[in-house]
C-alpha cells in the first residue's frame, strides 16, 4: 500500500510541477508582449526584458502554484482513473480515503517547494526586477544604502533619506559637480513633493562653491527640474509583494509603533501564511471530480474545469481582500474565508463519497 501512496503522490507531484511550468511560460510570454511596449526607452533592451522575466518568475512560480496544482492533480489522476488504475488500486484494497491522503502528502512537498521559492528567493528576485527596470528605463544609475537612497543624473547626485511614497520624499540632499569634476553647490531640503509634473523643493539650503568662498542662500521653496522619477522610486518603497512573511511582521510592528495604518501590509502577510494551505485544498477539491471514475470524462474538459475553478477561486480571493480593506474587516478573517469556504467545499463533496 505504501508503494501505491507513493506512486500517487509522484504522479501528483509531477502532474502539478509540469502545469506550474506550463502556467508560467504563458504567462511570462504574455507579459513579454506586454513589455515590448518600453523596448528601446531608455536602456531598457531586449536583455533586459529577459532578466526581467527571469527575475519575476520566482514569484509567479509562487503565485501559481495552488492553480497549478488543481490542474495537475486533475489531469494526472483523471488519467489514472481513465486507464482504471485507481479502480485496480481500490480492488487491492486502497481505499478512497488513503488515495485523498496520498495525494495530500504530495501536496506537502509542493507546500515546502513553494514556500522556498516564495520566502527566501521570490522576495529577492522582485525586487532586484522592479530596481532593474525602473534604472533602465530612466537612464539613471541608483542604490540603496544604509546613508539613503542615491541616483545619479549626469554630474548631479542625489541622497534621499526618507521615501514615504513615490511622490513624497524628506531630507533630500542635491550634489552638483562643476565642468571639471569639482564640486559646484550642495542643496538640502526638507521634503520634495511631486504634482504629476514637477518636484517642489521645500525649506531649501543651497550652499553655492565658488573662487572667492561660500555663497549660502534658503528659500521656502523651490520648483526642482529633475528628471527622478516616481516609478523609480517605487522599486525602494516597501511593497508588501516584495516581502516575506518574516519581513512583512517586522513591517507592521514598525508600522504599529509609529501609529500609522497596517491593515494591507497585515493583509499580505495573513494571505502568505494560508497560500500553503490553498495548494493543499485544491488538491482536495480536485477530488470528487477523480475518484467517482467517469472513462467518458477527458483530459480537456478536466483542464477547463481546473482553469474554470483556479481562476475564479483566485478572483474571489483577491476581490474578497479588496472588500476586507474596504470594508475594515479583521486581517486574517479577509484572507483566509475564501480558502475556508473552498475548504468546506470540497470537504463536502468528498464526504459524499463513499470512502471506503
Amino acid at each position: 500500500m505504501r508503494t501505491l501512496g507513493r506512486y500517487i503522490a509522484g504522479e501528483v507531484i509531477k502532474g502539478s510541477l509540469i502545469a506550474v511550468l506550463i502556467l508560467l511560460a504563458l504567462l511570462n510570454f504574455f507579459t513579454f508582449a506586454d513589455e515590448l511596449g518600453d523596448l528601446g526607452r531608455g536602456n531598457y533592451s531586449l536583455a533586459s526584458i529577459v532578466q526581467y522575466l527571469m527575475l519575476t518568475s520566482p514569484r509567479n512560480f509562487y503565485e501559481l502554484m495552488p492553480s497549478a496544482a488543481l490542474i495537475g492533480s486533475l489531469v494526472t489522476l483523471g488519467a489514472l482513473a481513465n486507464n482504471r488504475e485507481l479502480v485496480a488500486m481500490q480492488a487491492a484494497g486502497l481505499s478512497r480515503l488513503r488515495i485523498i491522503m496520498s495525494v495530500l502528502a504530495g501536496g506537502m512537498i509542493l507546500v515546502f517547494i513553494s514556500l522556498g521559492v516564495g520566502e527566501y528567493i521570490a522576495p529577492v528576485a522582485e525586487r532586484a526586477a522592479q530596481t532593474l527596470k525602473a534604472t533602465a528605463l530612466q537612464k539613471q544609475i541608483a542604490s540603496r544604502t544604509k546613508y539613503g537612497f542615491w541616483v545619479r543624473d549626469g554630474d548631479v547626485f542625489i541622497n534621499i533619506r526618507q521615501i514615504e511614497r513615490p511622490e513624497s520624499l524628506g531630507d533630500i540632499n542635491i550634489f552638483k559637480l562643476s565642468g571639471m569634476q569639482k564640486l559646484h553647490s550642495v542643496t538640502h531640503a526638507e521634503k520634495a513633493v511631486y504634482d504629476g509634473e514637477r518636484w517642489r523643493l521645500d525649506d531649501i539650503l543651497e550652499s553655492r562653491f565658488q573662487a572667492n568662498g561660500v555663497v549660502t542662500e534658503q528659500k521656502a521653496y523651490a520648483d526642482w527640474s529633475s528628471v527622478l522619477a516616481p516609478n523609480l522610486l517605487n522599486a525602494f518603497v516597501i511593497s508588501p509583494e516584495n516581502l516575506s512573511a518574516y519581513e512583512l511582521a517586522r513591517y507592521i510592528a514598525y508600522l504599529k509603533e509609529n501609529g500609522q495604518q497596517s491593515a494591507y501590509v497585515e493583509l499580505a502577510f495573513w494571505g502568505r501564511i494560508v497560500n500553503p494551505a490553498v495548494t493543499l485544498v485544491m488538491l482536495l477539491v480536485a477530488a470528487p471530480f477523480v475518484l467517482p471514475v467517469r472513462r467518458e470524462v477527458g483530459m480537456g474538459q478536466r483542464i477547463v474545469v481546473g482553469v474554470i475553478i483556479g481562476l475564479g477561486f483566485y478572483l474571489f480571493d483577491r476581490t474578497f481582500g479588496h472588500l476586507g480593506l474596504i470594508y475594515e474587516m479583521n486581517p486574517i478573517f479577509a484572507a483566509s474565508f475564501p480558502t475556508l469556504l473552498a475548504l468546506t467545499g470540497a470537504l463536502v463533496a468528498i464526504f459524499r463519497l463513499r470512502l471506503a
